[in-house]
């Protein structure tokens, strides 16, 4: 793989540079002149997307802590101050969230495309090893991650997952114990995984560079499987693969950008922006959608400690494909067989993400059970027989007298199944005896949507009326009012509502603490001073009311959920609030209610809750001449609540509109710079 240039440095200062540190000649060897072969598909160029997506995460992950507090206390505001106060936090918060589920999306398809082109055979074992161990780290670092916001699911999820270590014979309980830090999931365990969570990237960057030298040891793969013969075979890495996999980046970044931009939060579950409560537990604990497959390989098990083991055996098995697959032939081209059962193995994964995202109950754990004995079965029984009995079809002479048919739309399509497949299975669930909350129109809702400020006004006048002699809004500040995108008012009225509210004042000089009127730095006061007083009044804690609308949803189910990722629709919560406010009824023939006091609504979990039909017709008066029928309030303070959830929702998708169009413009260039540079390359392929 001689003939491409080596570094040669052209000044004096660069000549003395080299000479003690030759850093420069290093990365020239490395990323410009290193042979790659001419035959690589975009397949390959997710490589260089994890790179991407690794700084990325680590860059946004640096600026996100010096804004988190990492205690059980703070843990769940502190990520809304970053959401709502700091300069840009939303994006970073939501480019840090969302970047690691792209992150895991890159990094599956590497493997498999590894898996799909033999990229593990001799002599590039350790190279493949390593992609495992990266995996390992990966999912141990995103798991923490998971848990620093401290919401349900978090809080949930880490309880559940340390405590699968209990089933470890004679060690178990102490580790599960020091992972806590205690006798239950609480402050020191957060500390902890917060610190790790900041380590382990580091870790991770370490281990990508021992990948990468790996991979320029054995040399890169290809999609033939056959080694470069000649210097026609190869082509320097700049510019010809720096192009194409500067091309593709950008496709990849304008899907992310449609996910951090207009779906922020379809990747994750609404009971994340519950704050923790360890009193409840949420009706179906779920994990990120990265861990499906693997989550319902361990519920497959009903022993404890043999879900566990399995577990981890779903993960270290890969690092033994090498030696499990005997087949001299590399890629599934060559491989027909193989090839037809590289495909069911994919769907078999596929599969487990899906049920890891249903309950463990019924027909879904015996599927499960299916499902995982092929897991298994295809790594120790048939690609062993794969090895011995199948007659793979004749390899090329070269790369360059290998006649390459173009699988563009193939890839295309592809792509599009893995990312559908997997990343639509992280709905939220409700109970299906509950109906489901029929869609509105929203004017915000959309790529284009913008709050009403009208409305919105409308709405804050029944929150105001109706709502805050229960409910709080503990995370909005008065000075919202006011800010663009919100409902229009202006500073002074601001000031002016912010006024007729108390909050407590500095301690005087004897310690006193006195209220004092409310200004526009001021967050809305709580409806009661403390929990104890509110269970006094009404024998329950009703909720804060700033984040409801991004805390509550129902599963849409398929085909729903894959059209809501190209339509954008992400108001389920919007949905499911003003279903619940107008979903009062008499309860149907035969059914009672558990106790007095309670109230039947369909679209509620369990139909029956302690609130009491809060909206009537005609109980608002609305100065702008609108009817105030009960739905159109509920429709009102639903839009004002879904604009508290988030404030800077149309800053975000105006923001969105000028990154996505900016994306495709430079891909198209890059695009057509990449047909130029390649152009001399393919008239003599």
């Amino acid at each position: 793989m001689s003939g491409h240039p080596t570094y040669q440095p052209q000044n004096a200062v660069m000549k003395w540079m080299e000479a003690r540190l030759p850093i420069a000649g290093l990365i020239h060897s490395s990323f410009v002149a290193y042979p790659t072969p001419r035959n690589l598909n975009y397949w390959w160029t997710f490589g260089g997307v994890l790179a991407f997506m690794l700084a990325s995460q680590i860059v946004t992950g640096v600026v996100l802590a010096m804004h988190y507090t990492p205690h059980v206390d703070f843990a769940f505001n502190s990520v809304e101050h970053i959401m709502r106060d700091v300069n840009y936090g939303w994006l970073l918060r939501y480019v840090h969230s969302n970047g690691a589920s792209m992150f895991f999306l890159a990094a599956y398809i590497h493997m498999f495309r590894g898996m799909y082109y033999g990229s593990y055979k001799d002599p590039r074992e350790v190279l493949w090893i390593l992609g495992v161990i990266l995996l390992l780290l990966m999912i141990i670092t995103g798991f923490m991650g998971y848990v620093l916001p401290w919401g349900q699911m978090s809080f949930w999820a880490a309880t559940v997952i340390t405590n699968l270590f209990s089933a470890i014979p004679i060690v178990g309980e102490p580790i599960v114990t020091w992972l806590w830090g205690g006798f239950a999931v609480g402050n020191p365990t957060l500390n902890r995984f917060y610190s790790l969570h900041y380590l382990l990237p580091f870790v991770i960057a370490g281990v990508v560079v021992l990948h990468i030298w790996a991979l320029h040891v054995a040399g890169q793969n290809n999609p033939d499987g056959v080694e470069p013969r000649q210097d026609s075979d190869t082509v320097a890495f700049t510019p010809y693969a720096t192009i194409k996999d500067g091309f593709f980046l950008v496709v990849f970044l304008a899907l992310f950008a449609w996910f951090v931009f207009y779906m922020p939060n379809y990747l994750g579950h609404p009971d994340n922006y519950i704050p923790a409560n360890p009193s409840v537990t949420p009706m179906h604990i779920v994990p990120e959608w990265y861990y499906l497959p693997f989550y319902a390989i361990l519920r497959a098990v009903p022993d404890k400690l043999g879900g566990v083991l399995l577990l981890g055996a779903a993960i270290v098995i890969l690092a033994f494909l090498p030696w499990l697959d005997r087949s001299k032939v590399r890629s599934a081209r060559y491989r027909p067989r193989y090839r037809f059962f590289f495909w069911l193995f994919f769907l078999t994964c596929v599969a487990l993400g899906w049920l890891g995202s249903k309950p463990a109950e019924g027909v879904y754990v015996y599927a499960a059970r299916v499902a995982t004995i092929y897991y298994f079965a295809h790594f120790l029984v048939i690609l062993p027989l794969l090895g011995r009995y199948e007659k793979p079809l004749p390899l090329p002479s070269s790369i360059t007298a290998s006649v390459l048919k173009r699988s563009g739309a193939v890839a295309v399509v592809a792509f599009a199944v893995m990312l559908t497949g997997l990343i639509g299975l992280s709905s939220p669930s409700v109970a299906a005896e509950v109906e489901t909350p029929p869609k509105q129109n929203w004017s915000f809702a959309g790529p284009f949507g913008k709050f009403d400020r009208g409305q919105l006004q409308r709405g804050f006048k029944v929150y105001r009326e109706v709502c805050q002699t229960c409910h709080g809004l503990s995370l909005l500040a008065f000075r919202n009012l006011a800010e663009p995108g919100g409902p229009g008012f202006s500073s002074a009225q601001a000031a002016a509502i912010a006024a007729e509210y108390q909050v407590p004042a500095e301690p005087d000089d004897q310690g006193e603490v006195k209220d004092r009127p409310a200004r526009l730095a001021d967050r809305f006061p709580p409806p009661f001073q403390n929990d104890n007083q509110a269970r006094a009044r009404y024998n329950a804690v009703p909720p804060d009311l700033s984040l409801i609308v991004k805390a509550r949803g129902y599963d849409r189910g398929f085909p729903w959920f894959v059209f809501d990722l190209f339509t954008q629709y992400q108001e389920q919560g919007a949905d499911y609030v003003h279903a619940l406010l107008t979903g009062y009824a008499d309860p149907p023939k035969g059914v009672e209610a558990p106790s007095a006091g309670t109230f039947y609504n369909k679209y509620y979990p369990g139909h029956f809750l302690a609130m009491p039909p809060p909206l009537s017709d005609g109980r608002i008066e609305y100065t702008d001449g609108t009817k105030p029928t009960a739905d159109q309030l509920a429709l009102d303070v639903t839009a004002f609540l879904a604009w508290a959830a988030e404030p800077h929702m149309e800053a975000r998708k105006r923001l969105g509109f000028q990154v996505i169009i900016f994306l495709l413009v430079f891909a198209g260039l890059l695009y057509f710079t990449k047909k130029k540079v390649w152009k001399s390359v393919e008239a003599h392929g």
